[in-house]
């Protein structure tokens, strides 16, 4: 599934919840946006927060933007059911 995240770097904690604009889940991470730290940071929140290894999630698009879009590999009903409760959050 494809999902777009908004990311918000330098957070005092990490957490993926809540929505940003129609589509998007916001992440925050501890990391600041240098040399790609704070994306990085950001795929393994989003691994983390619907519970998949690192390697199920690629970047699509907007390696250097806050708005990302990001695919996760898994069961797709699952992924959208998690999603939905994140974007709650």
């Amino acid at each position: 599934m494809r999902l777009g995240i908004r990311v918000r770097p330098g957070a005092s904690r990490e957490s993926v919840g809540g929505a940003y604009g129609e589509d998007a889940i916001v992440v925050r991470v501890n990391a600041r946006a240098v040399d790609g730290r704070a994306t990085e940071a950001a795929l393994r929140a989003v691994a983390e927060a619907f519970g998949v290894r690192r390697a199920d999630v690629r970047l699509v698009t907007g390696a250097t933007s806050r708005d990302k879009v990001v695919e996760i590999t898994g069961n797709e009903q699952e992924l959208t059911e998690r999603a939905a409760a994140l974007r709650m959050a």
